[in-house]
């Protein structure tokens, strides 16, 4: 059970700290917290912007859309997806917690564990492809040894995730101007006639290519939704959430969108199929050499982003482990932590011969079957049901309020995630009856949502909120929280 004193032994020092970070599950007192609402939007804008992004342009115009309707998908398919992680970043500042810290108060402090069991394989899954994109398409243009490539960003990555926090701020925010200028220079050479096409494009439409394009693009934010408040969890209480929402909202709906039509133009254009390749060969008709300085920058990028994979599964990995034993929040924790998962996620992409477009669309579609359920749950405890009042000291004891099984939480996730199994499109693995019928396409994100959400908040409507407030404000004393 965390302590008032647990929370002070980082030290109190307001700013940004240059050394490995001390917090781990841990509270962050306000004395420690730092940063800008301002910086965020930067910040999941870098999280982004490399070529996995202009990958999920090419489902589309693979199945046969045309760039128009491919764009269409896309923009509505991010615009609505990245509303509910946008959403969890108001919780990092009220509650100065990570994401699924807070979990405990819809699944019990030992429940949670079932949503983390997805989160985890998200974080895992997502560096797996990751690792598969960068090592297959170095080798593909430069001849880089792959097992090599596999070895140095994992290393990278995980030296990232060690320094925590604060690096990895640092590091998005150098890397958001390194890129910056490189997408801008490519992007408006294609806007200006300056890259010649390779390929008649087609203007095709059809359903089930536009409903493969949105759900995809929708599926790509929402899979961000565990990570937010681990990196808004330093800011200092009190700043503005509608502040802060607009700007997660807009940095990463930006530039997804900008990477996704991007993609989709390559691959309608010139019949890409390989998000690097593309960006090289697009890069390098403007002016020798700057497709070539793209695709570094950009695994750069893509290499800071697994170090955030990493950190996040990390941070789930020592919540796991906390439900069932007395885990220290310590330096050591987190580096073990980090190396398990390192070698887990190396292990698997040095296994990996897939095609990695394929990887990577199978990936996402687990992903977002875990994790939509737990994010209607989340955000409706916090938005409607509690409204944002927990008992912070009562995440981390096992007879506190919460409970160590929370059967109304676990009983809307469970619910949530049936529904969405007619609507489950595998390919070669699962297809529900009703995806069949729809012509293959996978909306389950949509029922996931909509069921989740709704029998969480109609179980809930006999919850007694008001027993709980004796133990939140004990809770508010306890870490010096005034509200």
């Amino acid at each position: 059970m965390v302590t008032l004193a647990d929370t002070e032994a980082g030290g109190v020092r307001n700013g940004p700290r240059l050394g490995i970070e001390t917090r781990s599950i841990d509270y962050v007192p306000e004395a420690e917290r730092h940063g800008k609402v301002s910086t965020q939007g930067p910040f999941w804008f870098l999280g982004n912007f490399q070529f996995f992004t202009i990958a999920i342009g090419f489902i589309g115009p693979g199945m046969g859309l045309g760039l128009g309707a491919t764009t269409l998908a896309s923009v509505l398919g991010i615009l609505f997806g990245t509303l509910f992680m946008a959403f969890h970043a108001s919780q990092g500042p009220d509650l100065g917690l990570p994401q699924m810290i807070q979990s405990r108060a819809q699944f019990g402090y030992r429940g949670v564990i079932i949503p983390l069991l997805g989160t985890l394989f998200t974080f895992a899954g997502f560096n797996v492809v990751d690792t598969v994109l960068i090592s297959q398409g170095l080798n593909h243009l430069f001849g880089w040894g792959i097992p090599i490539v596999v070895l140095a960003l994992g290393v990278l990555a995980a030296v990232i995730a060690i320094f925590g926090h604060d690096w990895l701020h640092i590091i998005f925010r150098v890397l958001f101007w390194a890129s910056l200028p490189l997408y801008l220079i490519i992007s408006g050479a294609i806007l200006l006639g300056h890259v010649v096409p390779s390929t008649t494009p087609h203007t095709s439409f059809g359903w089930v290519a536009f409903a493969a394009q949105f759900a995809a693009c929708a599926s790509y934010n929402i899979t961000y939704a565990p990570y937010v408040s681990d990196y808004t969890r330093y800011l200092p209480r009190g700043r503005s959430r509608s502040a802060l929402v607009w700007n997660v909202y807009i940095g990463a709906s930006a530039s997804a969108i900008w990477l996704t039509v991007l993609g989709a133009w390559l691959a309608t254009y010139f019949g890409a199929s390989d998000g690097m390749v593309a960006t090289s060969t697009a890069g390098n008709a403007v002016f020798p050499h700057l497709g070539t300085l793209t695709v570094l920058v950009s695994v750069a990028a893509l290499t800071a982003t697994m170090g955030l994979n990493a950190y996040s599964g990390m941070l789930t990995l020592v919540t796991g482990l906390d439900c069932f034993a007395d885990v220290p929040f310590s330096r050591g924790v987190r580096v073990a932590g980090v190396l398990a998962l390192a070698a887990l996620w190396l292990a698997v992409s040095l296994a990996l011969n897939a095609n990695a477009i394929n990887a990577l669309y199978d990936a996402l579609s687990v992903m977002l079957y875990l994790l939509v359920p737990w994010t209607a749950v989340n955000l409706m405890d916090y938005f409607f049901v509690r409204k944002g009042h927990y008992a912070i000291r009562d995440f981390f004891s096992l007879t506190g309020i919460y409970g160590a099984w929370a059967w109304r939480g676990l009983l809307a996730y469970i619910i949530g995630f049936a529904a969405s199994v007619p609507f489950f499109n595998l390919a070669g693995v699962y297809e529900g009856p009703i995806a069949h019928a729809l012509g293959d396409v996978d909306i389950s994100w949509a029922p996931g949502l909509l069921v989740a959400g709704v029998v969480y908040y109609l179980i809930t409507r006999n919850l007694d909120l008001a027993a709980e407030r004796p133990a939140i404000d004990a809770s508010d004393k306890a870490f010096g929280i005034n509200l």
